[in-house]
């Protein structure tokens, strides 16, 4: 089994209901773009580039992703740089805009992860692991992967082990 399929199979345990996962490919970069908010703040100038926590964070993320998959790894890395961008840009508006904007960010991203979980049945996966909440980018990337037809060895690998029981994973309600 490859790495990514072991650590997504927790993930996909919780997320095999169609809804649940179309919401989650709005509600999870709505959060991601709260989190890079906040951590858009504390920044330090490296040669005279404004080097931010949420960087740093991304950049160790991406690695961490791209240790479990290359290409999939290197996509989120990608993919969330339009995020780290927009984040940077709001820390330029007065505070009180940019934490309304991530606070709404966050709390809508979250209502829109919470509807999809009734349709699911089931709870978020991190209240089991919290880990979970670094994994969902990665997750949604491989989900867009299988959607297009790409990496159906991992796909094939996930859904035996979710089909094998995952330990810690609850099952949801309409399985």
């Amino acid at each position: 089994m490859s790495k990514l399929a072991q650590h997504m199979a927790f993930y996909a345990a919780y997320h095999r209901h169609p809804h649940n996962k179309a919401t989650h490919f709005v509600g999870v970069p709505m959060i991601v773009f709260s989190y890079l908010l906040a951590l858009s703040y504390p920044q330090v100038e490296v040669g005279g580039f404004p080097v931010s926590a949420a960087l740093v964070f991304m950049a160790g993320m991406t690695v961490y992703y791209m240790s479990l998959d290359a290409v999939i790894g290197l996509t989120v890395g990608i993919a969330t740089l339009p995020l780290l961008w927009l984040a940077h840009q709001v820390t330029g508006m007065s505070a009180a805009a940019g934490w309304g904007i991530g606070l709404g960010a966050f709390i809508v991203g979250w209502a829109i992860q919470l509807l999809g979980h009734k349709f699911e049945g089931n709870r978020p996966a991190l209240v089991s692991n919290i880990w979970q909440m670094f994994v969902a980018p990665l997750f949604l990337a491989a989900e867009a992967f299988f959607m297009l037809g790409l990496r159906k060895d991992v796909e094939a690998e996930v859904e035996e082990l979710v089909a094998r029981g995952v330990p810690g994973a609850t099952k949801p309600a309409h399985a």
